[in-house]
């Protein structure tokens, strides 16, 4: 069977990141683990390919027209989240936006499979969209296997040196969306560098008075409105010294970054997925996450907190920041095993298993 994929995501703003990353990373993956099928590709705007026996669409965007009008062939959509529209106070979509979830929804009903990042996802889909549970599969994603243990000293180096990173810090990688916390997650971290340091002993003292915050994503840097209202917060809580958003970064530098983290944080009210838990889980560092919807499933032996209290956030911050040398070798060695079950080689299996399906 002839697969046709659209790769429209290759040619956005998210080719690096995001649905860009996960249509690269799984067409590799298809090409090297599925020898049963053929593939071909097109982008928005051009005709899919006439050998094409099924379509699939890697990225769905509720506000936004991604589906065909009509669909000659059977079909498969991937919905990573439905996170604006789970919560539409926090993202107003208009009217244009309305109408145009109208049309997704109707062409995404008419798709013969879904593929879902998660199971919380799959029960957003459910819910929001109507789409039958028997029609929609989950396929967790997995971390690039670029991402891993860097043992190369001068890598490290090199990266640390253009990137101005300090020695200790707090790692957060990602966007600026209201569903990830990041103001609450400041607060915790204001909370710990200046308030628990008065009360703690020598030695933790010592731990998280030097301890920096770094912002790695492109967002941080852009003009949005969630951007501004980082940036007041920061200027207005005196933290311009101890928060270092660094923008956007090339992927292996990214890989090196993970490495020199202390500890990684993800504290969001909502995910889709939550791919950065991963990613530093493969690179060894210890992580901080939230449980919150599809990070239920992924986090694993990470360090809890409750997202909606930033005590609680500060103290698994603490707790991250602290750990002996032993306990700390003990979560990144459990970090390890989990992480070893998602993989490429499984979300192609299982993607194929959803072609399988449609094409009956």
């Amino acid at each position: 069977m002839n697969i046709a994929i659209d790769v429209t995501p290759l040619q956005t703003g998210h080719k690096d990141r995001g649905v860009g990353a996960y249509t690269k990373l799984l067409i590799e993956a298809l090409q090297k683990y599925d020898k049963k099928h053929s593939y071909s590709f097109f982008t928005r705007g051009q005709k899919i390919p006439k050998m094409a026996e099924l379509i699939h669409y890697p990225y769905f965007d509720p506000f936004f027209v991604t589906l065909s009008f009509l669909y000659h062939k059977p079909t498969v959509v991937t919905v990573h989240d439905l996170i604006p529209l789970v919560f539409p106070e926090h993202f107003p979509a208009g009217i244009r936006g309305a109408l145009k979830w109208q049309y997704q929804r109707a062409r995404l009903t008419r798709a013969r499979r879904v593929i879902a990042d998660s199971e919380a996802s799959k029960r957003d889909i459910v819910r929001i969209a109507g789409i039958l549970r028997t029609q929609i599969d989950v396929v967790h994603l997995a971390p690039s296997p670029k991402f891993g243990k860097v043992k190369d000293e001068a890598e490290l180096a090199r990266v640390k040196k253009q990137y101005h990173l300090p020695e200790s810090f707090v790692l957060y990688v990602g966007d600026v969306n209201w569903n990830k916390n990041i103001l609450g997650m400041l607060e915790a971290f204001s909370n710990i560098k200046y308030r628990a340091v008065a009360k703690a002993a020598m030695a933790r003292r010592r731990q998280i008075s030097n301890i920096k915050f770094v912002l790695v994503g492109k967002a941080f840097l852009e003009g949005s409105n969630e951007a501004q209202g980082i940036a007041r917060y920061i200027s207005n809580g005196n933290l311009d010294r101890d928060v270092i958003r660094i923008g956007g970064v090339l992927s292996e530098d990214l890989v090196a970054i993970y490495n020199l983290a202390t500890v990684y944080i993800q504290p969001s009210f909502y995910e889709g997925f939550g791919l950065p838990v991963l990613e530093a889980m493969a690179s060894s560092v210890p992580v901080v996450s939230s449980r919150e919807a599809s990070l239920a499933e992924i986090a694993g032996p990470a360090i809890a907190i409750d997202p909606t209290k930033p005590e609680d956030i500060a103290r698994g911050l603490g707790e991250g920041l602290t750990l002996s040398h032993q306990q700390r070798s003990m979560l990144i060695r459990a970090q390890t095993l989990w992480v070893q079950r998602f993989s490429w080689e499984r979300v192609a299996r299982e993607t194929v298993s959803s072609y399988e399906k449609a094409a009956v």
